[in-house]
């Protein structure tokens, strides 16, 4: 493993044609932002910069500091690294003109003043002087154009409507009017307080979210990324399942290095798809397997993506506890995949392929073994109960020391750069769009806008939980249409999960339910970047691509309904609340059931393949085991016997299909 073989989603879009890879960074862009290719002394600013910014992060994880310090240099290395990282449009992708400077030094001058004398600045929050009034105009149109350029237009467009509807309240018709604020107020909010812009969201992407995108950027500089899919693919050897399970056992250990769905799929794709290909998988379907088992990093603990941070923090509870709520929904969909792929091979009758191996796994494992210490370490101090951030530290130092146990793994001082770099640069896209989230949030906690829209979700919902459910779930789909993960969760978490809560939802388990519905518009058309993403790949058709990819994450569409709508189904989040210790495990073998027969009935097969009267008993079984009651229970077992017997009674092989459906 050398300095060339360092794993990245750019070494593996080197792998792969010019037109997927046009498609591919269209796509990263389309999530990512467009991001400048300069060199020189700009590319030595916006380095030092970058590892600045990592160093702050790491001191601060050892010597905490205060709060508005932390939250404010954050910002300022925000907006002053992404004006210079990214261009105002493509055709500026090579250069940094002085419109750029200009804006990252204005950034830098808004914090200053912030912090100059930050505790006379926050008591002119109410009724600020003229230059707070034009340091705040300025800071939140910065924040928008530094969101705007990272993720494009939908947030900021966004941010400007809930500024509006603050402003204009008392014009706006029933239920939406409010006593209206003025352009003082919405700026002292937004920017002379830690409820706007400086609110939750910007201080869990100062503290957490940063420290775990360096220790990815670490453990990706190692070859630990490398090791992880050498090791996926070597475990997995010559079976017609081995392609499959090794996208599944890869995507897992990806996760821990990647919070990204589509940098996942990307990862996994241009090395496991001439395997699933060879296997027998047609393009479609591989690529919806891809964007599935890329989408599953961000749901795997022990680290998940952005948004499972924003919970502990929401929530007031440990990181670990997010772990644990996280677990089985996490086992269960993985459960599912992987009865997916075994089903599939008998489906598609798919051929044994050889994985190509350099080293067997006994050998594999012998030399490069050590690059597991890292992902032991930030559990072992997790569960021991220290910080996410001291946590994730030990982590860091486990994998830079681990590394010197094999010459060709050691962090020279130009992998040390990198690391460093990479982990700020990973982070500006989300840190931009936690900023812009804190004026959304802001103006929530202003305006009272979260219980008004609650009160008319569950108006329309007739105060059903069920049909709550239903209507939440779809207004997570649409707002996802339009924003990325985090932005979609944190929208949720104040607009819509009260809507849940008031009808007798847990907290946890309401959160739980946006953070779902938020991570599947990774899979949901017409923004599906994951599939899109896959069939850039595969060559294979975007939409029929998505298609696929919603087969084989079905189980992710049907769990927060099981912990949300039924008390027993909370067991899956190893909540146990009035729930006795029999009740609960059976509820859980009971929903690994059910997501078996749902997997075959998504699949259309079981013993051999399934007619349509067969699948939808199958998969009502299904729903019947996965509601927990001794009722359902029978029910799904009655509907699993019937179809065995069909199946067996059922003269003749249906033989396997040439194409997947």
């Amino acid at each position: 493993m050398t300095d060339k073989e360092i794993p990245s989603v750019d070494k593996a879009v080197e792998e792969l044609t010019e037109e997927q890879k046009k498609k591919l960074e269209e796509l990263l862009e389309e999530e990512e932002g467009v991001t400048r290719k300069v060199s020189g002394f700009w590319n030595i600013v916006i380095t030092v910069l970058a590892i600045a910014m990592s160093l702050f992060a790491i001191y601060e994880a050892i010597i905490p500091l205060t709060t508005q310090i932390v939250r404010g240099v954050h910002v300022a290395f925000l907006l002053a690294i992404s004006f210079l990282y990214y261009p105002i449009s493509k055709r500026f992708k090579g250069k940094i003109n002085v419109f750029d400077v200009v804006l990252s030094l204005l950034s830098l001058a808004c914090i200053i003043y912030m912090l100059v004398d930050f505790e006379d600045f926050i008591y002119r929050a109410v009724t600020p002087e003229r230059w707070d009034m034009i340091f705040g105009v300025l800071f939140i149109v910065l924040i928008l154009e530094a969101t705007r350029r990272s993720s494009g237009w939908i947030m900021p467009v966004t941010c400007i409507i809930f500024l509006v509807y603050a402003y204009i309240g008392p014009s706006l018709p029933s239920p939406w009017t409010h006593r209206g604020y003025d352009l003082e107020r919405i700026v002292g909010h937004m920017y002379m307080t830690l409820e706007g812009i400086f609110g939750v969201p910007i201080d869990v992407c100062a503290t957490i979210i940063i420290m775990f995108c360096i220790f990815g950027a670490f453990l990706t500089v190692s070859g630990a990324g490398k090791f992880y899919v050498d090791f996926a693919f070597t475990a997995m050897g010559r079976k017609p399942t081995a392609a499959g399970r090794a996208v599944i056992f890869t995507s897992y250990l990806l996760a821990m290095a990647s919070g990204s769905g589509v940098a996942n799929t990307v990862a996994i794709g241009s090395v496991a798809y001439p395997m699933l290909q060879k296997s027998g998988y047609d393009k479609n379907n591989a690529g919806g397997f891809l964007a599935a088992g890329g989408m599953g990093a961000i749901t795997t603990p022990p680290v998940m993506g952005a948004a499972a941070f924003l919970i502990a923090e929401f929530l007031r509870i440990s990181y670990v506890d997010v772990i644990l709520l996280a677990l089985i929904p996490a086992a269960l969909y993985y459960w599912g995949l992987f009865i997916m792929v075994e089903l599939d091979a008998k489906k598609f009758a798919l051929k044994a392929v050889e994985i190509e191996k350099k080293h067997t796994l006994k050998e594999l494992t012998k030399m490069y073994w050590y690059h597991f210490l890292p992902l032991i370490a930030i559990v072992v101090f997790l569960v021991r109960g220290y910080t996410p951030q001291v946590s994730v530290f030990a982590a860091i130092l486990t994998c830079f020391f681990a590394c010197f146990i094999r010459r060709e793994t050691w962090f020279t001082v130009p992998r040390i750069i990198e690391a460093l770099k990479q982990g700020s640069i990973t982070v500006l896209n989300v840190a931009a769009i936690c900023a812009s989230a804190g004026i959304i949030v802001g103006i929530v906690s202003l305006t009272g806008l979260g219980l008004k829209l609650s009160s008319i979700i569950i108006g329309y919902a007739g105060g059903n939980l069920v049909i709550t459910a239903l209507f939440t779930g779809v207004l997570l789909w649409v707002i996802g249409l339009a924003v990325p993960i985090t932005a979609t969760y944190i929208i949720a978490a104040v607009i819509a999960a009260p809507a849940l809560t008031h009808l007798g939802v847990p907290e946890y388990a309401a959160h739980m339910f946006i953070f779902y519905y938020a991570l599947l518009s990774e899979v949901s058309p017409p923004t599906a970047l994951s599939p899109f993403a896959a069939a850039a790949i595969t060559g294979g058709d975007p939409y029929k691509t998505t298609m696929m990819a919603w087969k084989y994450t079905i189980t992710a569409f049907l769990m927060p309904f099981i912990f949300t709508v039924l008390p027993a189904g909370r067991a899956l989040l190893l909540h146990w609340e009035g729930i006795g210790i029999a009740t609960g495990i059976w509820t859980i073998i009971a929903a690994f059931i059910g997501i078996g027969m749902l997997a075959s009935g998504c699949s259309g097969w079981l013993l051999k393949r399934s007619n349509i009267l067969e699948r939808v008993i199958i998969i009502i079984g299904a729903l019947a085991f996965v509601y927990p009651s001794r009722m359902g229970d029978v029910i799904g077992f009655i509907c699993l016997i019937l179809v065995i017997v069909m199946q067996k009674l059922r003269k003749g092989q249906a033989g396997p299909v040439q194409t997947a459906v």
